[in-house]
């Protein structure tokens, strides 16, 4: 398949030639001294010549020195961008590069300085309705026109978008809430959550509808790797959950990082559930819920990021769907309270979790997911790590469970006598 072919070795070497005359008539002197006839210079033994000793090692250096080990840290140029660091924003081109860019900033600079002086002139006639409260339509039509103002007058700002793509939106306005929201809404965040939460059946078989008004996103530790399933202290990072997939039981054993998003001012109380969907009830035949986490009166607002539970009002208890059930769908939900003040729910004990009824809850205390709150969800599935958590968090004798038998409609026709 390949073509070979002999190649003399002085040959190469000898041939090539820079554009240095002298080099190459050296070079060709060389060659023609290696071509003289066997007759005329007789063959001569060479000695090897003794080889240059080589020079001695010294402990002075140019060169900086190397980090030892096979780690290195490649500092990095551009630091992440937070609240904690943030960065200025700088245009993508510079002024006189593009002169149509620089005419586009000009004309969206100057629509939003027109806007504003509008919006001072509603908020001015605002103020003086709110004092005088004559009329109440008016007065609502009013905020609705400032409300808008104060969003038009800064949303075509590229600083603005870029604050916003960024994660250094100033929750405080109204323009940064708007944008958040509408990309919640649109870019499919949304979107996947309520399609999975359709699809799973979690409406109707939880609750009757559910409309998400703020964004909720829940971290759980990444899986153990394979190769360290026997080791059990290993520092892992915590990470995103997509809505609807498979988690081990043992990454669910410690509460999840939950961070929200907000879109309203005002503080407003939610109540925390997880549920279990899927627990077998021998007695009926079917599946009840579990409650797993209780926890009333969150307060949340547009200023609130993370969801720190400063109190536990009935534990959580990591999931453990029971051997030889098929996947369990387990729910987390932040069911809005329709009044201002707290609710005082009491403490559910380890036995009344069984067979937890969220419609008769809600409705017993006021609880109404269709006018707003947020939900996530996921599933999961047995393995040996639930035999640990019924005996180190439960305490209980582990239950087995077999998958019940498909029932065959044509059972009776098959008793019967085909022929006479």
């Amino acid at each position: 398949m390949f073509a070979l072919r002999r190649v003399n070795k002085a040959g190469p070497s000898a041939l090539r030639c820079r554009r240095n005359g002298t080099q190459a008539t050296s070079s060709i002197e060389a060659v023609e001294a290696s071509v003289t006839p066997a007759a005329q210079t007789p063959p001569v033994e060479a000695t090897p010549k003794p080889a240059p000793p080589k020079p001695k090692e010294t402990n002075e250096s140019t060169e900086p020195s190397k980090p030892k080990g096979p780690y290195r840290f490649w500092p990095t140029t551009r630091p992440s961008i937070s609240l904690e660091r943030p960065r200025q924003y700088s245009r993508p081109i510079g002024v006189g590069v593009l002169p149509a860019y620089d005419h586009a900033l000009a004309y969206i600079k100057r629509d939003s300085e027109l806007q504003k002086e509008e919006l001072k002139e509603y908020q001015a006639e605002l103020e003086i309705e709110e004092k005088g409260a004559r009329n109440p339509g008016h007065l609502e039509r009013l905020r609705e026109k400032v409300r808008i103002l104060e969003v038009q007058s800064e949303i075509n700002l590229p600083s603005v978008r870029w604050k916003a793509r960024n994660g250094l939106a100033d929750m405080s306005k109204t323009v940064y809430r708007h944008l958040l929201e509408q990309r919640w809404r649109e870019e499919g965040e949304l979107d996947l959550l309520m399609e999975r939460i359709h699809q799973m059946n979690v409406v109707p078989d939880m609750m009757g509808s559910l409309h998400p008004s703020f964004d909720l996103r829940v971290n759980f530790p990444e899986p153990l790797p394979e190769d360290v399933r026997l080791r059990t202290r290993v520092r892992r990072k915590y990470q995103k959950v997509e809505p609807g997939v498979y988690l081990s039981p043992e990454q669910t054993r410690k509460p999840p990082m939950m961070y929200t998003t907000v879109f309203h001012t005002e503080p407003r109380f939610y109540t925390l559930l997880m549920l279990d969907l899927d627990v077998p009830n021998p007695e009926t035949q079917s599946f009840q819920s579990y409650l797993h986490w209780l926890q009333p009166n969150i307060s949340l607002s547009s200023s609130t990021t993370s969801v720190d539970l400063p109190t536990t009002h009935t534990k959580y208890i990591p999931p453990h769907p029971q051997k030889g059930t098929p996947y369990h769908r387990y729910v987390l939900l932040f069911a809005p309270q329709t009044g201002s003040e707290a609710i005082k729910v009491p403490q559910f004990s380890d036995s009344d979790r069984l067979g937890f009824d969220y419609r008769q809850f809600a409705e017993q205390y006021g609880l109404d997911a269709s006018k707003g709150g947020a939900a996530h969800m996921w599933r999961g599935v047995w393995d040996e790590s639930v035999s640990k958590i019924y005996k180190d968090v439960l305490q209980i004798e582990e239950p087995v469970f077999a998958r019940q038998p498909k029932e065959d409609p044509y059972k009776a026709m098959k008793q019967e006598k085909k022929y006479l």
